[in-house]
């Protein structure tokens, strides 16, 4: 059978929205460096893509994949845009993992981008249409008649109803995401990222900064301050803070994945191969759970249970789902995010599971071995996983 392996896996460095460094940056602009670098890095030529599949959400629509092919000269290459809120890069990998194992299609640029920053407004209108009815959501409601519970919140969603389902403490809470911040500080100063980094020169404030390194992770940080955090909502017993929870990021990612017959013939060194992907659907009003029931799904199309794994990736859209997953499936928390996640590094949505897989398969490739999971929890009450392996 045909492979599917990915030759190459960038990023840029994730800012925080609004005040960071990427602040003025587009989604597009964002999507059309880590693009062009992906082609650059994999050894093939622009022509040799078939595709470019990319995750984006809060633009508005339209089709980043394609200005990002279009502005790296790539006038014969479509683009593809995915939409599955946090798992949608996921998701890209997937579909291009999926048209390569077909035979349909010998290489393909999957990832995603995101710039809350940036991010449009959405404006509604009344069934006449006669007048404004303001502003929406950047996530809509899923409370459907079956689904009443589930609201807009995704906080509630996501973060608190998983926590209070699975009796995770605040203070569970608070040692994981004090932990995240400690081991993302300490993979930093390490130049862990240095390898999948691609520095953006971004406009600021008139001038042109080159960045290179993710700026959400706080240094200094202590359990003290976290346990000081007031909750988000004046609900009793709620336990999601501003400490816990994931950033409000800006950043964009992008894999070159090929067929293994093509990276044989061009002399290419791949840095793993994508074994399993997939996707699910939970109840909306425990929307985190996707992020846990989304790994068994994808060990058992690759044929692994969860001791073959040698590292994990379960992002910390909360610091609730994470410890959720290392409760329920018995996983060694030593090897979950090992060098942070979303409450530290950030969640840039559409570009977070693209970082997570570039991370993890750079990771792989300095060991020479190992397999290794990617999950991460979507509004609306999905779900998305990979596993990828050393080649």
């Amino acid at each position: 059978m045909t492979e599917a392996v990915i030759v190459s896996a960038v990023r840029t460095p994730i800012g925080t929205s609004y005040k960071g460094t990427l602040r003025e940056m587009l989604a597009e602009e964002l999507a059309t460096l880590v693009v062009g670098e992906a082609v650059k890095r994999s050894g093939l030529n622009p022509e040799d893509f078939g595709d470019v599949i990319l995750a984006e959400s809060t633009v508005g629509g339209g089709d980043i994949a394609r200005y990002a092919a279009l502005a790296n000269g790539m006038v014969g290459v479509p683009g593809q845009a995915v939409q599955r809120w946090c798992a949608g890069s996921l998701t890209s990998i997937g579909n291009a993992a999926a048209q390569i194992r077909s035979g349909m299609e010998q290489a393909i640029i999957a990832g995603g981008t995101h710039s809350y920053s940036t991010s449009p407004q959405l404006i509604s209108k009344l069934a006449d249409g006669s007048e404004k009815q303001g502003m929406r959501p950047s996530f809509p409601y899923y409370d459907t008649e079956e689904y009443g519970r589930a609201t807009d919140d995704v906080i509630v969603n996501v973060g608190f109803n998983i926590a209070k389902e699975r009796g995770i403490t605040r203070e569970e809470q608070d040692a994981w995401a004090f932990r995240s911040h400690q081991r993302a500080i300490a993979a930093i100063d390490a130049g862990q990222f240095d390898d999948e980094i691609v520095a953006v020169q971004a406009r600021l404030e008139g001038e042109v900064v080159s960045f290179a390194v993710d700026e959400h992770p706080r240094r200094g940080g202590s359990l003290e301050k976290l346990a000081g955090l007031k909750p988000i909502r004046e609900v009793e017993g709620f336990s999601v803070t501003a400490g816990n929870s994931s950033g409000v990021n800006d950043a964009a990612s992008a894999l070159a994945i090929v067929s293994d017959e093509l990276a044989a013939a061009r002399g290419l060194t791949p840095l793993a191969r994508i074994r399993a992907w997939g996707a699910v659907g939970v109840q909306p009003h425990l929307c985190g759970v996707g992020g846990v029931d989304a790994i068994p799904l994808v060990l058992k199309r690759a044929g692994l249970s969860v001791s073959d794994v040698d590292l994990w990736e379960i992002n910390e859209a909360f610091a609730s789902v994470p410890i959720a997953a290392v409760k329920e499936l018995g996983i060694d928390e030593e090897l979950v995010n090992p060098w942070g996640s979303g409450c530290s590094l950030g969640h840039p949505i559409s570009a977070s599971g693209g970082r997570m897989v570039t991370t993890l398969a750079h990771e792989l490739k300095r060991r020479g071995g190992g397999i290794a999971v990617a999950s991460m929890c979507a509004a609306g009450g999905q779900g998305g996983a990979v596993v990828i392996e050393a080649v």
